[in-house]
């Protein structure tokens, strides 16, 4: 499918900020397992590959040939119900048809999978209450929990960084991920799967295979930890940035020229500046790209967009106005717009 329009959502449940993304299923919809993911924009294929994808399939076909063994484990991986039956149904695409305009305005008339959470962004943020973290810091990457997978393997671990969750449950490089929180994983789609659906319970078992012996770990997550997400990376967060920044991109200014101007702290610059409709917002309030932001709505520990995003999401309601300092050359200045 190349279009996210008529999807039953309550069944192809991924996330939707991917460039590929594949199911593997059972003709009755058991979900064997997803397969697909996107780390950054910078490098969006860092965790696939046909390889990876080859060994995936081969774990499913696996899986299948034994089918409806296991079966109880596979249904957790079965989607939960979704707020609308299809995309199309929610308030800001219900401009769009169930199907694609194949004979006029294609592109025109196609739903782009990103635009599935942009809808429920503004759902979250018309109910005038903090979003909630399952949405705002949706499909984390096993990064946050201090795993990277080998794209070329099934399930396969990587690498381990030092001090994280992950390493002190005890898992190694070279680990082959049987189940997370009693599923069997097939990919890093699997496990953001778990870490997407992971409750207030801060355990999640799992049971890796290292060598020829199979060992159960416990992995222990911290109060706050889906934070780490970066949220900025997605394609679904160039809405959030007409919501809280104006219109306004921003990035990390470089540790060498942070030094060199003597900002301590927060100093992000402004990397692309919107100037029409609500994307406007920040230029018609006097902020310039290339400006550098060093307090947001009075916070000055804002060291990333992600993290201004954030604040301004759950800390923030629509129509209240944010204080914005910046400096621009040798001036230090002060803007004020509303978030939307």
């Amino acid at each position: 499918m190349i279009q996210g329009n008529g999807i039953n959502l309550s069944l192809f449940q991924f996330d939707y900020d991917l460039t590929f993304a594949a199911f593997l299923m059972n003709a009755d919809r058991t979900i064997y397992g997803r397969y697909g993911a996107r780390p950054s924009q910078e490098n969006p294929g860092r965790d696939i590959s046909l390889q990876g994808f080859i060994a995936s399939l081969e774990a499913a076909l696996k899986l299948h040939g034994n089918y409806p063994e296991g079966k109880e484990a596979l249904l957790l991986k079965s989607g939960r119900e979704s707020r609308y039956p299809t995309p199309e149904r929610y308030p800001s695409l219900r401009k769009f048809s169930p199907g694609i305009d194949y004979a006029g305005q294609v592109a025109r008339s196609c739903i782009h999978c990103h635009q599935i959470p942009t809808a429920e962004h503004l759902i979250h943020r018309a109910s005038g209450k903090p979003f909630p973290e399952k949405a705002l810091f949706a499909w984390p990457m096993p990064g946050i929990i201090g795993l990277e997978l080998r794209p070329d393997h099934c399930a396969t671990v990587k690498n381990v960084k030092p001090a994280s969750p992950a390493h002190r449950a005890g898992f190694k490089a070279g680990d082959e991920i049987i189940t997370l929180a009693g599923q069997p994983m097939l990919s890093t789609a699997d496990i953001q799967w778990v870490l997407h659906n992971a409750g207030k319970e801060p355990r999640i078992n799992a049971v890796v295979r290292r060598g020829d012996k199979k060992f159960r770990l416990g992995l222990v997550l911290a109060e706050g930890w889906r934070h780490k997400t970066d949220i900025s990376r997605r394609g679904s967060s160039w809405d959030l940035r007409r919501v809280v920044l104006g219109g306004m991109r921003l990035k990390p200014l470089p540790e060498t020229r942070q030094g060199k101007e003597g900002l301590p702290g927060m100093a992000l610059h402004v990397a692309h500046l919107g100037q029409y409709g609500e994307h406007g917002v920040a230029y018609r309030s006097g902020l310039r790209k290339g400006d550098i932001i060093l307090s947001f709505d009075g916070r000055d520990d804002l060291l990333t967009e992600s993290s201004v995003l954030t604040h301004g999401l759950q800390k923030r309601k629509s129509g209240e106005r944010v204080t914005v300092k910046i400096l621009r050359g040798e001036r230090r200045l002060e803007f004020k717009f509303p978030l939307k």
